[in-house]
């Protein structure tokens, strides 16, 4: 079966994924890395491998579903490592017996980005700038060994065809949190992190009356400071405005979904997009439905290939964590006792602009609502059916509800890569331009959308924030991981306007929520493009202007 391929998607696979020989060469094609891919996985089927292979074949050559990036490199070569997402603890030491000291996780981090994964972590629980350290001397604080982190990331690099992706969280109660909220502020500084403010529920309660907050150092809880509410999160939208970072985390949210929490086992850090919140030394395998590929006139959607597909997909990635070896003991372990997979949908912006449905209506809200329902029915029926077959993950119990053979199922991610592979829109994101120039580690690419053109075409700085968070939040109510959103601001936004946006996305449910102001990075992934002369569009207050004819398009 030949794949229908564009020019964009050839260069990315030739790029970052085809095997080459010594001399640069390509030396595979893209249907022999996917039925590569297809055999690695469905080995975990056993004497039914050759037929899984198969369906497993199929379901990526028809471009209805691709794994992430991990998969698709690694599948069926020595690396062996499968999975994206990871989160490794942090203790408030140097080194621990137990393999989570400050200089082991950076270890751990090398290791695991030279495989193609990203990591997340939990900050919190080191001491803060100036507290005193056992051999004399006094701490440097969080945001120094982030700066570490980031360094030994740099030195990785990914082999060069992927950037280093990592994930920083603080919570909104350390001393250090606001040293934290502005470590991104001169350009370039921690370009391999994303930043978050882990905020629970205590502290929006505080920020609705205007009271005060406590600094708690984190080796006692002992109070050491108290800070305005309205103030740390107006310093938080301030940082955001200017550079994109922090983001924010809901705490409580984030353990909605978590049957474990209970037990103790609570999560405190996500990967680095955010649609996977995981526990510490834990580990995720993702992959992505094109929903445009089951698009039908009259209902939308094909639904019962869809279905069809949904329990493929799921049956596909709970195999991924059975083949999977990963670079750490420790995350092997606990990652085949939760057995967490996240799969998620692409192609939304073209299902919409093919239903003649506008990103920004009650009705797009509401279709992802339907869609994200019958998502979380169908891979919650799968995943029960594996563990009926095969058991439950090792750390159910019964008071979890039904057996289930994942701790989650379901997560929706950015696909940046695999949406490119698969000629789609990228998440669960609008149209960003009518024309983008993406700038990615393996060059420039551009993209025209094939909806430019239909009279509801909108672009992501077109629609109101509010629509975003809205549909971050439609999906989010039947997601069990996480969502990967990015609530694109045009550069007149102001920091009231992004603390706005978070507010809205904590009453609305949100697990976490991102945002990103036009121009507000020197490197901006995404960029219009003039359709005068094609030269790069660059965001102004009012408009944005083409650096080479000086066209604009001006609010």
């Amino acid at each position: 079966m030949a794949l229908a391929l564009t020019d964009n998607a050839r260069f990315v696979l030739e790029t970052r994924y085809l095997a080459k020989d010594a001399g640069g060469r390509v030396t595979e094609t893209p249907e022999e890395r996917l039925r590569a891919v297809a055999a690695h996985v469905a080995a975990a089927e056993g004497s039914a491998s050759g037929e899984w292979a198969e369906r497993f074949f199929g379901l990526m050559t028809r471009l209805e579903f691709l794994p992430n990036t991990p998969c698709l490199a690694n599948a069926g070569r020595d690396t062996g490592q499968l999975a994206a997402c990871f989160v490794l603890p942090i203790a408030d030491s140097l080194t621990t017996p137990d393999g989570d000291g400050i200089l082991d996780v950076a270890r751990w981090t090398g290791l695991i980005h030279q495989t193609g994964g990203g990591t997340g972590f939990d900050f919190s629980g080191l001491r803060p700038r100036g507290a005193p350290v056992r051999v004399g001397g006094t701490a440097s604080g969080p945001v120094s060994f982030v700066k570490l982190i980031n360094d030994v990331t740099e030195a990785v690099k990914q082999g060069g065809i992927r950037r280093g992706a990592n994930m920083a969280i603080l919570r909104i109660d350390h001393p250090d949190v606001e040293g934290f909220i502005d470590a991104k502020s001169d350009e370039g500084a921690l370009s391999n992190f994303n930043l978050s403010v882990a905020v629970p529920a205590g502290f929006m309660e505080e920020l609705a009356v205007d009271g005060a907050w406590e600094l708690r150092d984190p080796r006692d809880g002992a109070v050491v400071g108290r800070r305005s509410a309205r103030e740390l999160w107006s310093r938080i939208a301030r940082a955001a405005w200017r550079v994109g970072d922090p983001g924010v985390v809901f705490l409580d949210a984030m353990n909605r979904d978590n049957p474990l929490a209970a037990e103790g086992r609570r999560i405190t850090a996500t990967n680095p997009c955010g649609e996977i919140p995981q526990l510490p030394w834990e580990a995720c395998v993702l992959g992505s439905i094109d929903l445009a590929r089951f698009a039908r006139a009259g209902d939308v959607l094909d639904w019962a290939r869809l279905e069809t597909a949904i329990g493929i997909a799921v049956r596909f990635l709970d195999d991924v964590v059975t083949v999977n070896r990963s670079p750490v003991p420790a995350i092997e372990r606990t990652t085949r006792l939760t057995r967490r997979i996240g799969l998620g949908v692409m192609g939304w912006a073209d299902l919409l602009a093919g239903a003649g449905l506008a990103y920004d209506s009650d009705a797009g809200v509401a279709l992802a609502e339907r869609i994200g329902a019958f998502l979380r029915r169908v891979a919650d029926d799968e995943s029960h059916a594996l563990a009926t077959a095969r058991g439950p993950y090792p750390w159910w119990r019964p008071e979890h509800g039904r057996p289930m053979r994942n701790v989650a199922r379901l997560s929706v991610a950015p696909t940046g890569s695999i949406s490119t592979i698969a000629g789609c829109s990228a998440g669960i994101e609008p149209y960003f331009s009518r024309e983008v120039v993406r700038t990615l580690a393996i060059g420039e690419i551009r993209e025209r959308y094939a909806a430019a053109d239909l009279p509801h075409f909108r672009t992501a700085l077109e629609i109101a924030p509010e629509w975003h968070v809205r549909h971050q939040a439609a999906w989010q109510a039947h997601i069990d991981n996480g969502v990967s959103k990015t609530v694109n601001l045009p550069n007149r936004a102001t920091p009231e306007d992004v603390a706005r946006v978070y507010e809205r996305a904590f009453r609305l449910g949100c697990k976490g929520i991102t945002v990103y102001r036009d121009g507000s990075r020197g490197l901006q992934v995404y960029q219009a493009v003039c359709p005068t002369c094609g030269g790069r569009m660059v965001a102004q207050e009012a408009c944005t202007v083409c650096e080479s004819c000086r066209d604009s398009a001006c609010a």
